[in-house]
């Protein structure tokens, strides 16, 4: 039925449909599930290009078989002070991280990232973190590395304690939105250069100069729509300490 968990002859049917080209729409038309369920499903399982339906049936089982009882140590097992429903919760950490690692991030960053996003308080220590987690101080430190590189995350120092925080909120996509929409126009501008140096009546010079153009529309857009955001933002967003202008 629409709302039940997917089959292992649901999942033979998206590899079938995914192999035939077909779209998650049309995927989910044949199965009569929601459009999400067939994109979470093929995100989680290897993508668009890896997804195999006796592989994505074995992690399935996999998942269920370890999403018992909740190890007493692990802070995850304490009761929800807002009433959550734990399987809930860490089945929507479990597809926020695979989404996350569809965008290119390394799973134990993904992790990372998913961990400081489902916190009420928007930011861990690093020891926090490898506390939550149940990894190595390095694994921790590597992600945050990355996190830090792509301004996915900020650091602020916690003078209480001596030790930096690490914090996620939404400037700090919007710096990462921004610091990809750089990198498009700074694309833009090596291939515009690269058509002249080709020469744009030559078939490489006019394909670098149609990638030009493309990165060009699309970097100076994404700026435009982030601006537009940060302005709407900001506007909501109550005032500080009650301090105005």
């Amino acid at each position: 039925m629409p709302g039940g968990r997917l089959t292992q002859e649901d999942r033979r049917l998206i590899a079938e449909g995914l192999a035939e080209g077909l779209t998650y729409t049309e995927i989910a038309g044949r199965l009569n599930r929601p459009i999400s369920t067939i994109s979470r499903e093929v995100i989680r399982n290897g993508g668009l290009t890896g997804y195999q339906a006796v592989q994505a049936q074995q992690a399935t089982d996999g998942r269920a078989r370890r999403s018992g009882p909740a190890p007493s140590r692990s802070p995850r097992a304490a009761a929800d002070a807002h009433g959550r429903d734990p399987e809930a919760v860490r089945d929507l950490e479990e597809q926020f991280t695979a989404l996350v690692i569809a965008t290119g991030l390394s799973r134990m960053t993904a992790r990372v990232l998913t961990c400081l996003y489902t916190t009420d308080s928007g930011s861990l220590t690093a020891a926090e973190l490898v506390e939550r987690l149940q990894v190595s101080p390095a694994s921790v430190s590597k992600a945050i590395g990355e996190l830090e590189q792509q301004e996915l995350i900020r650091r602020e120092r916690d003078p209480r304690r001596r030790r930096d925080r690490y914090v996620i909120d939404a400037d700090a996509w919007f710096r990462s939105w921004m610091a990809s929409a750089r990198q498009n126009v700074m694309l833009a501008d090596l291939t515009h250069r690269g058509a002249e140096v080709l020469g744009v009546a030559t078939p490489a010079g006019s394909r670098m100069r149609d990638i030009g153009e493309f990165f060009e529309h699309v970097g100076h857009t994404m700026i435009q729509a982030a601006e537009q955001w940060r302005q709407a933002y900001s506007a909501r967003r109550p005032p500080a300490d009650g301090v105005t202008g």
